[in-house]
């Protein structure tokens, strides 16, 4: 317990170390390829704070731990919606892009109802089981790629604004800086979860319950610590990107892959859950559009905070 404990702490210490080279090489790699930080936010970024959902959840699939695979990945994206956007918030007012309220928030929200309506098969297609088979992996796939071909148009937008005290770094450096904090937070991301799962497999936690919980936080850390790190840093674009992203992400292309390995059944105990993930989107939607629009204030991602922690209050009672 002790060495776990130990190992928790500085895979903290490694996320946050990570988060910072990568917000730091993504904002000079943003700037001297004269491409919007919100399109590095919602790539580089975004798919970078990822890389520990998709392998845990690889082994998770190989192992078929339904239940920890789809309680990651909608654990996950609550955690980024409610607690990340909460965080940060508070650390610094998010102003966000006009694209970001017409595309990247609805897509999300686009993801989240296609993902509720392939794993029902029961409720919507007179299945008789909920699975996420491999066609509709490949679905997810298109999605995916769907995703991509618009952040390529995305490039060639220009953005409403542009965010000011970004250190230029030569290109070596910048992307160096990328890859190590990658690393770092693919590495931090791991001792966290593993350690964190370690801890709670000894006070005799469900896997469903450590799914939505200890792996989706773990797993999430690095979202955290990158948005956190850049809201600090006041580039708001990584930020919101970075959550946005990761989101889409998780669905489209880890779950995708997930799926492709192997079918994965479905317990719909999590379709509650999905519903908090789906509200959860369209509260962000309503709250870029009251008093200071395209923005969330401080006030605002106070309710998100007090809404992520009335979830894990319901977590624990529902288990």
């Amino acid at each position: 317990m002790l060495l776990n404990v130990i190992l928790l702490l500085a895979g903290f210490i490694i996320l946050i170390k990570g988060a910072e080279y990568m917000v730091n090489g993504a904002s000079s790699v943003a700037k001297r390829m004269n491409i919007s930080t919100l399109v590095i936010g919602l790539t580089i970024v975004a798919f970078g704070t990822s890389a520990p959902e998709l392998t845990v959840n690889v082994i998770n699939s190989i192992y078929g731990r339904n239940e920890a695979i789809f309680g990651n990945i909608i654990g996950s994206n609550i955690f980024n919606l409610l607690m990340i956007l909460g965080v940060t918030g508070l650390i610094y007012p998010l102003v966000v892009q006009q694209q970001s309220v017409k595309y990247e928030v609805p897509l999300s929200f686009i993801a989240i109802i296609i993902m509720y309506l392939l794993v029902n098969d029961v409720m919507f297609f007179n299945g008789t089981s909920n699975t996420l088979n491999r066609f509709d992996a490949f679905l997810l796939l298109i999605g995916f790629l769907f995703f991509m071909y618009y952040i390529y148009r995305s490039m060639r937008r220009k953005p409403d604004f542009e965010e000011d005290g970004i250190k230029i770094m030569s290109m070596p450096v910048s992307l160096g800086l990328v890859v190590l904090g990658v690393a770092m937070l693919i590495g931090g991301g791991y001792l966290v979860t593993e350690n964190a799962v370690g801890i709670a497999q000894k006070f005799g936690l469900s896997e469903k319950l450590i799914g939505l919980t200890i792996l989706a936080v773990g797993t999430s850390l690095p979202e955290l610590a990158t948005s956190a790190v850049a809201a600090y840093k006041k580039k708001t674009d990584i930020a919101i990107g970075n959550v946005i992203g990761s989101n889409i992400f998780n669905i489209f292309f880890i779950l995708g892959i997930n799926g492709l390995i192997k079918p994965i059944g479905y317990n719909t105990v999590l379709n509650t859950d999905m519903k908090v993930l789906g509200g959860g989107t369209i509260v962000l939607l309503i709250a870029m559009f009251t008093l200071n629009r395209n923005k969330v204030d401080r006030w605002e991602a106070f309710i998100f905070l007090m809404l992520y922690i009335a979830y894990t209050c319901y977590l624990i009672i529902r288990n």
